[in-house]
């Protein structure tokens, strides 16, 4: 029995990509990690995907609908605790901090989150410093937070430092490879209202920061903006764009043209307007002569009047410009409905699998990235500073911490694509024992004691003023009021 010895080469050779022929020849595929390739290019990456987000309508509209779907109003906890009057005071306290909570004083937590989403997506990372503050600010919980964009910890700073920490990109290792320190500018280094002032480095420790990006590869150092893949494409299209635009606006600039009989060199040519020798500009040329609605205007002999005819956008135009956005949309991760606003040719069964499977993406991010990464270390920040400024009573904290860190984090409800079939699949789902009606309305947003609480308040109020209403889900099913068989 014989052996086949497979050489690399044969092995390369048994896959097209692998191949060194033709079609492969130019392609620029290195080696190298992921840090040693990003870190070098997120500068101009940055600078370029903010300057698309500001300029580009399609790059702006890609960063702020992945925004409203990761945030909306808000990723909220819910505390898991068994104690009904514990669950109540950390619920009200944790309200009052959120209006507090920003160290610049313009946004609330909920505001943060889509803040720190937005540089997230926009320029691939955010760091968060933990401030705590002293008792006499009259905070309800002694702690704020601090956004930073990217630009505060520099990309360049590289060395080891005299302990034996290796510094990569700003952020200090200790022996073991966990994160130890980052370091932090002062100022932003590319604020201009702070010309002057020279770029101090701090150490701060990792302890104090939460670095939010997110990780694509094991070991990765920072992150890169969402709109990387895409922006080479977006600027050639929105230069594509606008030679389009400029063409049709330089094409309707003229209304027609009066071409005038050849003459010798000793005819002077008169104004068709007022009858006059005619005025000649610097180049030589007659000028203009306007057009108003309604006007006749009479030529003289021999001459005649060409009207425009501009060209269209080009019988591809569209179709071009329809590929090229979806590319882009693919490219950033979100439904070519939604970067456009183009529902052309889509029903409501086909937006429902597109919208199902950008929102299992956006979910991932939401708690895989955003709960982790923000909404966990920032909780568990808040609630040592609640215990240690006695803003809360936690007994035995200290050997029960974990449990009273036990929470669940709720981001914003999808809204209903068809309200009535989505409100009746619910309702089969709890009947049938597959769902809870809590974990029906978390789905929604919503905490399910406190539309619990308010269902009793409006049922006490309503028998108090001697009002009646229709009966409820639970004492009768929904039926489709265009049903023929209810």
């Amino acid at each position: 029995m014989s052996r086949i010895k497979l050489t690399p080469k044969r092995i390369k050779a048994s896959y097209d990509a692998a191949g060194t022929g033709r079609r492969a020849a130019g392609w620029d595929a290195p080696d190298a990690a992921l840090n040693t390739l990003a870190v070098p290019a997120l500068r101009t990456l940055r600078k370029r995907a903010r300057a698309a987000v500001r300029n580009d309508p399609y790059a702006y509209s890609a960063i702020d609908r992945r925004v409203s779907n990761l945030i909306g109003t808000g990723i909220t906890p819910r505390a898991r605790t068994q104690d009904k009057d514990l669950r109540s005071a950390l619920h009200d306290l944790w309200e009052d901090w959120v209006e507090e909570s920003d160290a610049d004083g313009l946004l609330d937590f909920y505001g943060q989150q889509a803040q720190i989403a937005r540089m997230v997506e926009e320029s691939g990372e955010c760091f968060v410093r933990l401030r705590p503050r002293r008792p006499e600010d009259g905070l309800a919980v002694p702690l704020q937070l601090q956004v930073l964009p990217p630009d505060f910890v520099p990309l360049d700073k590289t060395e080891t430092t005299r302990s034996g920490n290796r510094i990569k990109a700003g952020i200090e290792f200790d022996l073991l490879g966990r994160r130890v320190a980052y370091w932090m500018y002062r100022r932003h280094p590319g604020d201009a209202l702070d010309a002057g002032q020279y770029p101090q480095l701090v150490r701060v420790p990792a302890s104090e920061v939460l670095h939010i990006f997110e990780p694509t590869e094991a070991g990765q150092l920072r992150g890169v903006p969402r709109l990387s893949p895409v922006l080479l494409r977006l600027k050639s299209l929105d230069n594509y764009d606008d030679a389009v635009l400029f063409r049709q606006e330089v094409s309707n600039l003229f209304a027609g043209f009066i071409r005038k009989p050849a003459q010798d060199a000793s005819f002077q040519s008169l104004d068709p307007i007022t009858g006059t020798a005619a005025q000649y500009d610097s180049d030589g040329s007659t000028p203009m002569v306007g057009l108003e609605p309604g006007s006749m205007q009479e030529l003289l002999p021999g001459e005649e009047v060409e009207f425009s005819d501009p060209p269209d956008a080009g019988n591809t135009y569209v179709d071009f410009m329809r590929q090229q956005l979806q590319a882009a949309a693919a490219g950033v991760g979100i439904p070519y409905e939604l970067l456009t606003g183009d529902m052309r040719g889509v029903n409501d069964r086909l937006m429902r699998v597109v919208l199902n499977e950008f929102r299992r993406r956006i979910e991932q991010l939401q708690f895989g990235l955003y709960v982790h990464q923000l909404c966990r270390p920032v909780r568990a920040a808040w609630l040592d500073m609640a215990y240690l400024s006695g803003a809360l009573s936690l007994p035995d904290y200290s050997t029960r911490r974990r449990d009273y860190l036990r929470t669940r984090w709720v981001p914003q409800g999808w809204a209903y694509i068809n309200p009535v079939q989505d409100v009746q699949a619910r309702q089969m789902e709890v009947a049938a024992g597959f769902t809870s009606r809590s974990e029906v309305v978390l789905r929604s947003g919503y905490d399910a004691e406190q539309i619990d609480q308010e269902n009793a308040e409006d049922n006490a109020r309503a028998e108090t003023l001697g009002l009646h209403y229709g009966s409820t889900a639970t004492d009768a099913a929904i039926t489709d009021p265009q049903d023929p068989n209810p």
